[in-house]
């Protein structure tokens, strides 16, 4: 028998060989037909390949390794923005608009004031 695969986006790997994964669903609702978004969340067990939040990954079900999991992580699927990738992203997109300005290397970050003449 065939075992169940999903894929979701590590959103925790705080504890020691387990990664909390979010797995994210489309379903139509019963009533207004409108397609709303679902989203469980599973303790997998990581054998050594060290998925760390943001990362895509695929899990297969396995027997129960404690209380909460009953999943392994598989692969990584795709590794995912870092929270330093994701800050650095936004602060060149507020240069570029001109929002805040690059700080000038070497140079003090706030001008001088200019001195009266006498």
């Amino acid at each position: 028998m065939k075992r169940k695969e999903l894929v979701g986006t590590v959103v925790s790997d705080r504890m020691t060989k387990t990664v909390v994964v979010q797995v994210t669903r489309l379903v139509r609702h019963p009533l207004y037909k409108r397609v709303i978004r679902k989203a469980k969340r599973f303790k997998a067990h990581d054998p050594g390949l060290k998925p760390q939040v943001g990362d895509e990954v695929r899990m297969e079900e396995t027997r129960p390794l404690s209380r909460e999991k009953r999943w392994r992580v598989v692969e990584i699927l795709r590794h995912g923005l870092r929270d330093e990738d994701r800050e650095a992203r936004r602060v060149a997109e507020l240069e570029a608009v001109g929002v805040i300005h690059k700080k000038q290397p070497g140079g003090p970050a706030v001008q001088p004031a200019a001195q009266p003449t006498d």
